[in-house]
């Protein structure tokens, strides 16, 4: 997609009442005091938490195309607890007390993204559902009571995480074949693109620079550069995410993954009440290769399913409608909820989603050359985002807090590998998965092939 298309191919941009126009993009040299690389969820909460401590910070935000553009606009509108990797910190005794409280911020920082965007005057359809995550079968139903069972060993509480029979699970989402499940409280529903767009027009009002079709070509010590001119500032943060790999010498630091979505028609009361979702809890199974939902804030049902990769870090922004990829996602969907099976599907899109080579996101900052990096949430960023912007705030501000001593501040992931190990084995991963996952849809267990996965795809 070029600059000059105003809509981002999503369902949550193409249902906005309002066309996007890009912003200006920089024309000339600049000097600020924090200058950002991407606006997406990290650039803008970062610039917003900076502005609301230091309203006289100049901060620019400079963007490739317009604010939300990737995955921050493309994305299946969970808000959740979830971050990516925690498992191997929970389970390391030398950092399970940290681990502990990142989980803790992480759960505040679903409530967080609803106090900042009412404060802001952000509509964004928020809503806290939670999250319903099923078991379809006895392998699965294992795995999903074996995750419960680890974060109540960890200290968490009913009120944090719940154990759902099967018919205690079909009062709430009647999910072909559940065989029960975990109900946490700790995510909401939100419209992407709404938070996206919403933050940038905030920010703007209050004096922070957005500079759209602006496509950032080097990054350097107090420096970045566009086509069109540079930007000179103390400190310069990175938050690219899935799109880092179009930066030199980065093309190996993170793996480029696409999801996929559709969404159904508006869908009338007779279907909701076969389906449940009432209160527009986000929902999921709890097979190997990802599925996640949502009922929007205008009754459709918005579902996804992951994850492709494309030689050599290739990026895909448009997707053809009759792409096979989508007609996985509706089959999978129709799995679970056979009462689609007549439903119109009005939108299809895809985007990209950041991978580090150990699953863990990661959150830089050196203080003394003010260089700032993060990403790699695996599809798990839009609270973790928001925890982001704040841990930046605190370090361009030099502030020891307990967001800065967190685990994932100045982690640092391998690098890929080289291609064509690197799409191998992606492809690899990805076909032994649907693999385990056909094996336990008819009860068994998927044993070396889901011991596999586990290994390479870091669960």
């Amino acid at each position: 997609m070029s600059s000059a298309n105003s809509r981002p191919q999503s369902f949550w941009f193409s249902t906005l009442d309002e066309p996007v126009e890009p912003r200006a993009p920089l024309d000339g040299d600049a000097q600020f005091d924090v200058a950002i690389v991407g606006a997406g969820y990290t650039g803008l909460w970062a610039a917003y938490y900076l502005n609301q401590r230091e309203p006289g910070f100049r901060i620019a935000v400079v963007e490739a195309e317009v604010a939300g553009f990737g995955a921050s606009g493309r994305n299946g509108g969970w808000c959740a607890y979830y971050f990516s990797g925690i498992e191997a910190l929970l389970a390391d005794p030398n950092t399970r007390e940290r681990a502990l409280a990142l989980q803790r911020a992480m759960f505040d920082a679903v409530d967080e993204v609803g106090r900042a965007s009412t404060a802001a005057g952000i509509d964004c359809d928020y809503a806290k559902g939670g999250v319903l995550v099923a078991g379809t079968s006895r392998p699965e139903l294992e795995r999903v009571r074996a995750g419960y069972d680890e974060m109540r060993e960890y200290g968490f509480s009913e009120d944090d995480f719940s154990w759902l029979e099967a018919d205690a699970f079909a009062e709430r989402a009647r999910i072909h074949g559940v065989l029960g499940g975990i109900y946490s409280p700790h995510c909401a529903a939100i419209q992407p693109a709404k938070l996206a767009l919403g933050l940038a027009s905030f920010l703007e009002a209050r004096g922070v620079a957005v500079f759209e079709q602006s496509p950032v070509r080097t990054i350097a010590k107090g420096v970045l550069t566009t086509d069109r001119g540079r930007i000179r500032a103390d400190n310069v943060l990175r938050c690219t995410e899935g799109y880092t790999c179009r930066l030199p010498g980065l093309k190996r630091t993170i793996l480029p993954l696409h999801s996929m979505m559709i969404a159904t028609e508006p869908l009338p009361d007779s279907i909701w009440k076969e389906i449940g979702l009432h209160g527009r809890p986000t929902f999921a199974d709890y097979r190997r290769t990802v599925t996640y939902g949502q009922r929007t804030a205008d009754n459709r049902l918005a579902f996804g399913t992951r994850g492709l990769y494309y030689y050599g870090s290739g990026i895909h922004d448009d997707f053809n409608r009759g792409d096979p990829s989508f007609v996985h996602t509706r089959s999978t969907l129709l799995e679970l909820f056979p009462a689609l099976s007549g439903v119109e599907i009005t939108h299809r899109w895809g985007g990209v989603l950041g991978v580090t080579r150990d699953w863990m996101p990661f959150l830089q900052f050196d203080a003394r050359t003010g260089l700032g990096a993060a990403g790699g949430y695996s599809g798990n960023g839009v609270a973790a985002a928001n925890l982001a912007g704040r841990t930046f705030a605190d370090l361009v501000l030099r502030e020891a807090t307990e967001r800065t001593s967190f685990p994932w501040v100045n982690h640092s992931s391998r690098k890929w590998e080289p291609e064509p190990l690197r799409w191998l084995g992606a492809q690899g991963v990805r076909r032994v998965g649907e693999w385990a996952d056909a094996v336990e849809k008819k009860g068994r267990d998927a044993g070396l092939l889901g011991s596999i996965f586990d290994v390479f795809a870091a669960h």
